[in-house]
């Protein structure tokens, strides 16, 4: 085991953008840490793709934060925790955190009927992973999933478009609402309480979802979850960045950096100045 620098960043990496709602949880909750992100665009999204690939950019990325000198890792794309956290925290060189396991102690905290509704992209829903989260918490629990894998596509349309308009919020295709509305039925009608937004990308669509499921449903991001496990781990490894520490926000993409900026710095809500653009081979 290496020896670690307590000055040294905190690494995060998710498919894309979603993760960056993660990411600026982190900055606010731990703000005398660095971070690097990783937003594998190029890629994304990974849901539809299958769970050995999921794992294979998992290893891949996760080695490369652990070459930049990372003291821990943030998987804050809930299809590759779900499909790669084991591995990674099995395989890897540092500690490495996931977004599923926050969201659902967050859920079970939350309900009152012990009702809880999930939505991610197809890997996450398919793999059952939310389902085993709350279970070990709380097996009395019923757990409700559904997959909503154009959810991501939307979000990245409507950050597009904001981008290529002037407009300061994120624009809503029309048809993200009779979508939402499709596929949320059957939550509605499974009584839940509390609904986990179980893909990093969704919190930039909060509002029409909450608006579709009612007043009486909780909608729970694990993003603030996530960052209060990551500072309680450092803290208990004793390795929380010292308050004199020189803060530094990288921000790597394997997509267009110009535009990874531009829309990035909506979720994140501060502009991404250091850009590097990097390049995965499959």
């Amino acid at each position: 085991m290496r020896p670690v620098n307590n000055a040294a960043p905190i690494g995060i990496f998710d498919s894309g953008l979603g993760g960056l709602t993660v990411a600026a949880a982190l900055a606010r909750a731990l703000p005398h840490e660095s971070l690097i992100y990783v937003g594998d665009t190029a890629r994304c999204p990974y849901g539809p793709r299958e769970g050995r690939q999921v794992r294979g950019f998992v290893a891949q990325i996760g080695t490369f934060l652990a070459r930049r000198g990372v003291k821990l890792i943030v998987i804050a794309c809930n299809t590759a925790a779900a499909a790669g956290l084991s591995y990674a925290q099995t395989h890897g060189e540092v500690p490495v955190i996931g977004v599923i396991e926050p969201g659902a102690r967050a859920a079970v905290r939350a309900t009152r009927r012990r009702r809880v509704g999930v939505i991610g992209t197809e890997g996450t829903i398919a793999s059952g992973a939310y389902g085993d989260a709350i279970a070990a918490l709380d097996a009395g629990v019923a757990v409700s999933a559904v997959a909503t894998p154009a959810f991501v596509d939307l979000v990245e349309e409507g950050l597009s478009h904001s981008y290529d308009g002037d407009a300061d919020k994120v624009w809503l295709p029309d048809e993200l609402y009779s979508l939402a509305g499709q596929y949320l039925a059957p939550l509605r009608q499974a009584d839940i309480d509390v609904l986990v937004l179980g893909c990093t990308h969704y919190p930039v669509i909060a509002r029409p979802i909450a608006d579709i499921m009612g007043g009486g449903v909780r909608i729970i991001s694990s993003a603030e979850e996530t960052a209060r496990e990551v500072a309680g781990t450092l803290a208990r490894r004793g390795q929380l960045a010292p308050a004199d520490n020189e803060v530094r926000y990288e921000f790597l993409t394997t997509g267009d950096p110009t535009k990874f900026a531009h829309l990035g710095e909506r979720i994140f809500g501060a502009p991404l100045k250091t850009i590097e653009h990097i390049d995965f081979t499959e």
